[in-house]
């Protein structure tokens, strides 16, 4: 009788194998989350500098017109990520002091817990009485949009 060789072919995967693409996504997520998360919240400060930004030309024919800020029609859809506002539904404080005008947005609902979690996080829009309008804010650094100074003094 011949002596017969049976060939056994690996089926699946070895524990190590597993553990190892285990540990390979682990540290991708523990990179990519945060990474993400920052991202996101920076995207939500861009997101309110242009939403509130847009109420600078309904601001200009307000002024044009003689109108107070509470009597203007601002077109305002809301944002869910500004808290509720005295002059707008859930969107940003605007005043008039003559010819300049402050348009205060503070950012809370459903904002990122980067930009709610660590105080009053505010972004504001000001028109001085040359006609020139200036972004300011004071959320962290690294959430701030270009354009958008970090001297906020409101």
């Amino acid at each position: 009788m011949k002596n017969m060789q049976i060939n056994h072919a690996q089926k699946g995967f070895t524990l190590i194998e597993l553990m190892i693409v285990v540990a390979i996504i682990g540290i991708l997520a523990a990179i990519a989350i945060p990474q993400y998360q920052t991202y996101i919240a920076k995207s939500q400060v861009s997101r309110v500098m242009g939403e509130v930004g847009s109420l600078r030309t309904a601001a200009e024919m307000c002024l044009m017109e003689g109108e107070d800020a509470d009597a203007c029609d601002w077109g305002w859809s809301g944002s869910d990520l500004l808290g509720a506002a005295a002059t707008l539904d859930m969107g940003p404080v605007i005043t008039f002091t003559g010819t300049e005008v402050t348009m205060l947005a503070t950012f809370s609902g459903n904002a990122s817990a980067a930009l709610t979690g660590t105080g009053a996080n505010q972004l504001v829009w000001t028109r001085t009485s040359a006609g020139s309008w200036a972004c300011t804010t004071n959320v962290p650094e690294q959430y701030r949009p270009s354009g958008c100074s970090d001297d906020l003094s409101t």
